[in-house]
């Protein structure tokens, strides 16, 4: 009877061990991996945020952080990734046009301003005649600059021109003989501003702030909040209304993680809302 006994408690304990792993193997196959690609500040930071949130939703967050821009969207094409979180509008725009993609941007969660940085002026209306003024070779980015320049009076842009569309062809007046060069990869930018090799330089907040700058403190003129070039979430069309998709979306333009956007960078990174 007691050997019956021993027998009895010995299949039932199998049965709870097989019954818990098949309740874990349900929950895990029950929660969607999404693989979203991002540059490394601060897109990956904000991803990792709220990373914990979604979990408790059932979406397992799988970041990959790339330093090259061309190369996610193509990541995103070939459904290596989920969602692309790191370029604004008119990027995509550019992207959609010159390689086809069919990608759609599902909203924007955060502005990166751009700045002008210099080692030689402490404004920028007061840069000195015939100055050299450094920008990337990122063509969505000229309008930015031009816009900066602009309300520092020192260029004004031609009638019409559409912000969005326009570059150095566009400026219609230039009194300082201002000299442009344009053809830097944007995440070079950093590292010409601290060999001194122009006036001015235009650096993107993402690279200004892996390079220890705070473009709060540190630019000597910073795009406005009002601008258009906030960094948008991308997927591929027809992947808009994924539930998992819309979780990751929820979750980053909540109350609570815009707050803590703009707490964290510091006024380096401009939350949407």
């Amino acid at each position: 009877m007691l050997k019956k006994h021993r027998l009895i408690r010995l299949v039932t304990a199998a049965a709870v061990l097989v019954l818990g792993a098949s309740t874990l193997s349900s929950t895990a196959e029950a929660a969607t991996t999404l693989k979203v690609g991002a540059t490394k500040t601060p897109h990956s930071i904000i991803l990792n945020h709220v990373k914990p949130q979604l979990k408790k939703e059932g979406v397992n967050l799988k970041v990959t952080v790339f330093q090259d821009y061309s190369l996610i969207d193509k990541a995103l094409v070939n459904k290596d990734l989920d969602v692309t979180y790191f370029a604004h509008k008119p990027y995509l725009d550019q992207e959609i046009e010159k390689n086809g993609y069919k990608i759609s941007d599902i909203g924007a969660v955060h502005l990166e301003p751009i700045g002008a940085y210099s080692k030689t002026t402490k404004n920028l209306k007061n840069v000195k005649d015939g100055s050299t003024i450094l920008v990337s070779n990122n063509r969505p980015d000229y309008g930015r600059v031009l816009q900066i320049l602009k309300d520092a009076k020192l260029i004004t842009i031609k009638s019409g021109t559409k912000l969005t569309d326009a570059d150095f062809n566009d400026i219609a007046s230039n009194p300082k003989h201002l000299k442009f060069k344009y053809n830097y990869d944007p995440k070079l930018m950093p590292e010409l501003y601290k060999n001194n090799e122009g006036a001015v330089i235009f650096i993107n907040a993402n690279f200004a702030v892996q390079a220890g700058l705070n473009p709060k403190k540190d630019a000597i003129a910073l795009e406005k909040s009002s601008s258009p070039y906030a960094n948008i979430l991308e997927v591929r069309k027809g992947d808009e209304n994924k539930p998992a998709v819309k979780k990751l979306k929820k979750a980053l333009l909540s109350k609570s993680t815009q707050k803590w956007i703009g707490q964290h960078f510091k006024g380096a990174v401009l939350p949407v809302k």
